[in-house]
This record gives structure tokens, sequence and C-alpha cells, in this order.
């Protein structure tokens, strides 16, 4: 156990010293597996963790949605998003802010990514709530948590990496994922409410839409959601497979861009490029994590920990508390994929130990990646805000997001004591 958070220690300095998170892990791990085994035994050991993860044929998965997610975007569709939850929520005080939450969650349904949704949606929609006076906190609160359903709402881009890690099924993980994604944009909802009918200066309404411009407006993203619906349906009934359904999910994004004449030549080679480079950096930290955590293995981590459980002789439920405090902990100073590529697999061999299973340990571990999101200091979409809001301070932001976060404590604590939350859905799955 010492060796280990030795190791735990130095990757800590490293990273704070500004070195990159994937290379932090591959130095550490590859210089303690060093220490343990020796050298040559691990240069044959990264090498061949490296060639294997590679060659994973369930990795072929994120790519694709990473790339749907590109075509997306450059598809403009967050505009048309905004508008047909607008439609229907904007009359209402702190409309604006319900709109945003909502379009997060439908953009979140296509792009699998917390900050990209975050970033988008601000683009969008800070505009429209500054020009109808919104109060700093709740418009950049509702953008930066809204922008966190970005990896829990499937296709997800953290989910794919946890089930890789822990083998299991990316399919149900995904279905799994849409009950406590819609449960938290309730949530996200009913703290606007609760916020504007205490502070009512915060979130001024707006005006009323027509039935028929409601219905009309939903016209503009029909094509986006058949094609959500048509790959996690495909999934559900066991038509394709997850890496089928990126595929498809990508050749239909494009189609759609195309068809919105939203997509040049140029456009598409910028899409190509951004896909590649996000999927070089996840892949960077995932080498990083996946030597790392080998080290951690033959330090004996793991198993020194469960040791430790079984000693303390705590209810396994309070070892799940124990485990979602550290991970809270860590989100203050890890980033999200980082921290899941780091923690699960020294977590789920516990958790799995302890009858738990794996697919509700899943959605669990990213509703906790999703609170790192706003945590400070590092808050990853907080920091994505504050660039687009420069007169803004980080105290006024974390501020805005505090009600936010105790919504997702409320929700953590639902979908922890009631499973089925998530479970009940990838139970009819064929």
């Amino acid at each position: 156990m010492l060796i280990s958070l030795i190791g735990f220690g130095v990757l800590l300095i490293i990273c704070f010293a500004g070195f990159p998170l994937g290379w932090a892990m591959v130095l550490v791990g590859f210089g303690g597996f060093g220490i343990v085994r020796g050298i040559e035994p691990a240069f044959a050991t990264v090498g061949q963790l490296v060639l294997d993860f590679s060659m994973n044929y369930h990795f072929s998965t994120l790519p694709l949605f990473i790339l749907m997610g590109a075509f997306v975007y450059r598809a403009a569709l967050a505009e048309d998003m905004y508008d047909a939850a607008y439609a229907w929520l904007g009359h209402f005080r702190g409309g604006l802010a319900m709109t945003t939450v909502a379009a997060c969650g439908g953009f979140a349904a296509v792009s699998g990514s917390s900050a990209a949704t975050a970033a988008t949606m601000a683009k969008v929609a800070l505009p429209s709530m500054r020009r109808f006076n919104y109060d700093d906190r709740l418009a950049a609160g509702s953008v930066a948590a809204g922008g966190t359903i970005g990896i829990l709402i499937p296709p997800s881009i953290a989910l794919i990496i946890y089930g890789i890690l822990v083998e299991e099924d990316i399919g149900k993980l995904f279905i799994a994922g849409i009950a406590p994604g819609l449960l938290t944009i309730v949530l996200y909802i009913a703290v606007i409410r609760i916020v504007t009918l205490v502070k009512k200066d915060w979130g001024p309404p707006g005006q009323r839409t027509s039935w028929r411009d409601r219905f009309r407006a939903l016209g503009k993203v029909w094509g986006i959601v058949l094609l959500f619906i048509f790959i996690l349906g495909g999934i559900y009934a066991g038509i394709f497979t997850p890496s089928e359904a990126g595929g498809i999910g990508a050749a239909g994004a494009l189609a759609f861009a195309i068809a919105r004449k939203k997509m040049t030549l140029h456009e598409f080679y910028k899409s190509l490029v951004e896909a590649g480079k996000t999927t070089v950096f996840v892949f960077t930290v995932a080498y990083g994590a996946i030597i790392f955590s080998n080290f951690i293995n033959i330090a004996g981590m793991p198993d020194d920990i469960l040791s430790f459980v079984e000693e303390l002789n705590v209810p396994p439920m309070g070892v799940i508390f124990a485990i979602l405090v550290i991970y809270i902990a860590l989100g203050a100073v890890f980033e999200g994929i980082g921290m899941i590529l780091l923690t699960v697999p020294i977590f789920f061999p516990v958790v799995q130990s302890l009858g738990f299973d794996l697919i509700w340990f899943g959605i669990v571990v990213i509703m906790v990646t999703e609170i790192s999101l706003i945590t400070p200091p590092v808050g990853m979409n907080v920091f994505v805000l504050k660039t687009m809001l420069p007169d803004v301070s980080l105290w006024t932001i974390f501020r805005g997001i505090g009600p936010f976060f105790c919504a997702d404590l409320v929700r953590l604590g639902l979908v922890v004591m009631f499973p089925q939350i998530a479970l009940f859905l990838p139970a009819f799955m064929g």
C-alpha cells in the first residue's frame, strides 16, 4: 500500500506542476512498475498494455461518437434546440434558464461531451439571458450545471470509457443513463423555479408562445431527435451494437448537417481534425491510466483496500458512501475523464466483491464526475464559462452553481438509495 500511496503523491505533484495528466500517469506508472518488478519487465509490460488497449474493438465506439458530436456541432443545431425549448418554457419566471437546461439535455443527447455542451450553449443562451437582465449568478449557473448533463445522457464518452474499463455492456450503460439524465433536467428546472420564486428579479419571464409556434419550433429538431431515438432504440432492441450505432450516428449527423446546408468540405475537414484531436487526447489519458493502474495493481493496492474494508466490518452501503466522498474530493483537483480512468480500476473490484451491480455503479460514478465539473477549484465547466464571461468573477459563477450542486447531491442520493432508477430500463433490453 505504501508504494502505491507514494505513487499517487508523486502523480499529484507532477500534475500540479502543470504536466499533462496522461503523460504524468505514464511516467509514474512506468517508474513505479520498474521499482517493483524491474526496468526490463516494465518496458515489456507497458508496450503490451498499450498494444492490447489499442486493439480493443470496443474502443472504436469512442471516435465514432466523438465524430458524431463534431458533425452535430457543425449543423448549428444548438440554436434550434434552444428555440424549441424556449417556445415551451420561456414564459415562466426563470424561463430562459429552464430553456437552457432543457436545451443542454437535448444537445447532450447527440454530443456526448460536457465541455462541448457547456461551451455551445453558453454561446446560444448567455446573450439572451443578459438581454433580458437575468442575474449573472443564475445565468452562469444554469449553463455550467446544464452542461454537465453531456456525460450522462447517452451517447456518452465517459460511459464508453467506463464500460471498457470494467468490461460491461456499453449499450446497457447507455440505456441506464436515460432516466437519471431526465431526473437531472427535472431537478435543475425545479431549482430554477425555487430560486426565481425567492429572487424574482433574477429571472424575468419571457413572452408566451402560441401553441402553433410551439409545435412549429419542434419541427426544427425532428431530424436529430429521430436519429437519437433510432440509435438508442436499435441498441435497446439489440438490432446493432454500440460500435455500429456510433457509425450510424456519425453518418446520420453528417447527412443532417448536409441537409441543413451547414457542411462544406472545409467544415467536414475541421470536423475530422477536431474529432481526431479529441480522440488522441482521450487515448493518451487512457494509456496513462491503464499503465498507472497496472502499477497500482502490482503494488497490491486494490487487495489492500478490500482487506481494509473487510476488517472495518462496515455495511456495504457505508463503503459506497466512503467511495463517493473520495470521488467528490478528487473532483476538486482532477478533470472528469482522467478521474474515471484513474480510479475505476481501483474501486470496481471492491464494489463488485460487495455484490453491487456494475451498471448501477457506472451511472453513480458518472454522476459524481458530473459534480466534479462544477466543483472548485478546477471545475472544467466553470472555466469554460469564464472564458466567455470575462467580466464575471469566478466567485459569482460558483455562487450561481450552489443551488444546482445541492440538486446534484439530491439526485445522487436518490440513485444510490434506489438503484432501479438506473436499472429498470436495461432490465428489458433485447
